[in-house]
């Protein structure tokens, strides 16, 4: 048997030998449809972890603003403040710092008050910012 003749028996041979089954080609398209079921879970994951993230980096630019925005020592007073920037509403609350644990030298010269800053986006997201902020005493 010539070359020739063993090349065309093979490119010749046709039926059930050649191409795929019906059968394989059904898994074949089940696996890449689970695949792409997996991958699309993961990415739904990760575009509501982005979102979740851009609102908090939302809501820190506007605390950072807030608490840039604050009056001085001398002119905050115990009264609490609101307003609205960037689309989210604030509050900053004023109130005396508890004296369990203050310096009494200290308490002469210098009066602690506690800041709580807080922003909540229209959302319902919040972020809270509590610091003590020292005041002189009036009359030193």
């Amino acid at each position: 048997m010539s070359l020739a003749a063993t090349h065309k028996r093979a490119a010749g041979s046709s039926g059930a030998e050649a191409g795929f089954t019906l059968i394989e080609a059904l898994v074949a398209v089940a696996v890449a449809a689970v695949t792409l079921t997996a991958i699309a879970a993961l990415m739904g994951g990760n575009i509501r972890g982005a979102g979740k993230i851009a609102r908090h980096v939302q809501l820190s630019a506007t605390l950072r603003a807030v608490e840039a925005a604050l009056p001085n020592r001398a002119a905050l007073g115990t009264e609490n403040l609101t307003g609205e920037m960037h689309g989210q509403n604030w509050s900053v609350e004023v109130v005396p710092f508890p004296h369990d644990f203050v310096n009494p030298r200290a308490a002469a010269l210098w009066t602690p008050q506690e800041i709580v800053i807080t922003v909540q986006s229209l959302t319902g997201g919040q972020i809270r910012l509590e610091t003590v902020r020292l005041t002189k005493r009036i009359g030193q």
